[in-house]
């Protein structure tokens, strides 16, 4: 046989196949040769970015959980600041300096709240005095009125005396609310620390406002800078178009409370009427309900009938404001539409709390705007699903959208 005849195949000592040479058996699938197993270089990436990212929404969701508070003292400071804003300029063009003309206008209203709050708190303190000092005669009076309404025949001694019993229900809730006065306490300190923190902050962002202005537009090319000025702008008009808008209804709303409760002979009706006002506007969605309440409590301690005549009352003048009122004011100061007003409240709220819910609403109508501005505008073809007809008049045609 030659050489380059074809021989039996070269084998390792041990019997085995040579490495070098790939055995090929004969069904004619080919086995490639072993080699060296290794991670490719993207896979190794991979797991480094996201142990990265994972660490990275870590660290951002912990500082959120420590500094939610101080945002939202923030949030609130800069809604205050766009607020006041428009005032302290036409202070400022008449010559007064902004520091000072920021301190008159939050001065202001710190005595307007501290007005407001002590003619509430007077109000709820007296009452509470009376109902304990004349416990009996209140619990009397209401359990013969339940009697006459529903036929019942509850004894009024009875319910007296698990009053005053000493190891009774009442008195073990009188006692369990008492452990809790250092926690209320402590909270009423924080909640004062919060207020002033917040002043402090609306204080600075008014004052120092221009220099502010400038610090960030000089780091902005021109036509930025004027994006950016007028979108601060648009903010500070649309954010006291709210508080106008809300001030105006609040004090339409606490006027004609006030001739009401006054009508019925109401205990302190200016106060009450202002509660009923400033909390039914300033409190989206559930603020006429929560205003609603402390007047119908205070009145039916003193007559039953009086309180239903107030709820009807609240009841009937929410729906005048909602489609008398309201849409004519909020359609010179805040032009947004009921349901993107509902849906931010709902959503600030679900966000913030109450003050997100009441943050919600400017910075809903200022998105508003900035969107609503965007892109080219064009004619609407007539069509029945675009027709847009009052009553009594005639149909409105190039309308765009």
């Amino acid at each position: 046989m030659t050489d380059d005849a074809e021989g039996p195949d070269e084998r390792s000592p041990d019997g085995g196949v040579s490495s070098d040479d790939t055995f090929e058996p004969t069904y004619g699938i080919t086995v490639p040769p072993a080699s060296d197993s290794s991670v490719p270089g993207w896979v190794i990436r991979a797991i480094i970015l996201f142990w990265l990212g994972f660490l990275a929404v870590a660290v951002a969701g912990h500082l959120w959980s420590q500094l939610q508070g101080l945002t939202l003292l923030l949030l609130i400071s800069l809604f205050l600041a766009l607020a006041i804003e428009p005032g302290v300029n036409r202070l400022a063009r008449r010559g007064w300096r902004r520091g000072s003309a920021t301190a008159s206008i939050m001065l202001g209203f710190l005595l307007l709240t501290a007005v407001f709050v002590g003619a509430i708190g007077t109000l709820v303190g007296t009452q509470l005095v009376d109902l304990l000092n004349n416990s009996e005669d209140y619990i009397t009076d209401s359990v013969d009125r339940v009697n006459d309404l529903f036929g019942t025949e509850l004894d009024a001694q009875e319910i007296v005396d698990e009053f005053n019993d000493p190891d009774g229900r009442v008195q073990q809730f009188i006692d369990a609310q008492q452990d809790n006065a250092i926690e209320l306490s402590l909270q009423a300190l924080n909640g004062l620390l919060a207020f002033f923190s917040i002043l402090l902050f609306t204080y600075y962002l008014v004052a120092d406002g221009p220099r502010f202005r400038r610090s960030i537009c000089s780091r902005l090319r021109p036509d930025r800078q004027r994006q950016v000025l007028a979108a601060w702008e648009l903010a500070i008009n649309k954010t006291g178009g709210y508080l106008y808008s809300r001030l105006l209804l609040a004090l339409l709303s606490a006027f004609f409370h006030w001739i009401v409760f006054q009508a019925a002979a109401i205990q302190a009706p200016i106060p009450l009427a202002l509660w009923v006002g400033l909390v039914s506007q300033f409190l989206p969605v559930v603020g006429t309900y929560i205003a609603g309440v402390l007047p119908v409590l205070i009145t039916f301690l003193d007559s039953p009938v009086k309180a239903a005549i107030v709820l009807g009352f609240i009841i009937v003048y929410q729906q005048v404001e909602n489609y008398f009122f309201a849409p004519r004011i909020t359609a010179r100061t805040m032009e947004l539409h009921p349901a993107v007003a509902f849906g931010s409240a709902l959503a600030g709220f679900s966000l913030l709390g109450a003050a997100g819910a009441v943050l919600a609403l400017p910075a809903a109508a200022m998105l508003q705007a900035i969107i609503g501005g965007w892109g080219q505008r064009h004619e609407v073809i007539e069509s029945q699903l675009t027709e847009m007809r009052l009553p009594g008049r005639p149909p409105r045609t190039g309308d765009s959208t």
